[in-house]
Order: structure tokens, then C-alpha cells, then sequence
């Protein structure tokens, strides 16, 4: 299952090398609710692994963004004692831009940017 949640991003850190094999990077979320008029602030941390540490890199602190995640929890045993740990492995980000002149919240979300890069053989494949 996935979740979503939009939110300013308030911190990003440097990917950190695991294992020879294993690669994650962590960024902050700060999410703002109003609740029977106070407003109440959460500041949520996520974490992208392998490949997915870069989509934090087309996004500036302090920038709005749409973040979608899966939340995964592991049990870990040490000499005797257990202990829970939950982690929002965050798969995609949205930069949330402002439309200019216009009052009113109005967002227009802007496309993951294409992973993929163009090859020769692919500019010859024109249907006409």
C-alpha cells in the first residue's frame, strides 16, 4: 500500500554508503494541520534507498513537495532485547509550484522527470 503527503521540505542530507551494496539518504518533511485553530506542526523524516536517492536532488529546501512512500517495519534481536523499527521509504517526489498572481492555493504538480535517456536508435524510430 502507498500514502502520499504534501509538505515543505525542511532538511536533505547526503546519501550514506551501507554496504558494499546497500545505499540510503534521508529528508525531512515539515507538515502544517489546522486544527480547531491551532495549528499544529509535524516534522516527518523519510528515507529513499538504492536507486531512488536521487529524486530528492531536483528539489530545494523550503520548496512544497508531494511526497509518496510505503511504510516498512522490521523486528531486530540483540542479546536478549527486542525493538520495533519503522521506516517511510519514500519511491517519488513532486515539486508543488505556485501559480503567479492568484490569491487562492492553486497547485499544479509537476511530472517526475524522465529516467530515462534518449539513444540514437531511438531518434531513427519516427513513424513518418
Amino acid at each position: 500500500m502507498s500514502y502520499e503527503i504534501t509538505g515543505k521540505l525542511v532538511a536533505k542530507f547526503e546519501t550514506v554508503q551501507r554496504s558494499g551494496t546497500f545505499r540510503t539518504r534521508e529528508f525531512v518533511v515539515e507538515k502544517s494541520d489546522d486544527i480547531n485553530g491551532r495549528t499544529i506542526v509535524n516534522y516527518v523524516k523519510f528515507q529513499c534507498v538504492q536507486d531512488k536517492t536521487t529524486i530528492v536532488d531536483r528539489v530545494n529546501e523550503g520548496d512544497e513537495i508531494k511526497v509518496y512512500f510505503n511504510i516498512k517495519g522490521s523486528k531486530w534481536e540483540k542479546e536478549g532485547r527486542t525493538n520495533y523499527i519503522t521506516n517511510l521509504d519514500a519511491w517519488r517526489i513532486e515539486q508543488i509550484m505556485q501559480r503567479a498572481g492568484n490569491t487562492t492555493i492553486d497547485n499544479e504538480y509537476m511530472e517526475p522527470l524522465n529516467t530515462f535517456t534518449d539513444t540514437a536508435s531511438d531518434a531513427d524510430d519516427l513513424p513518418f
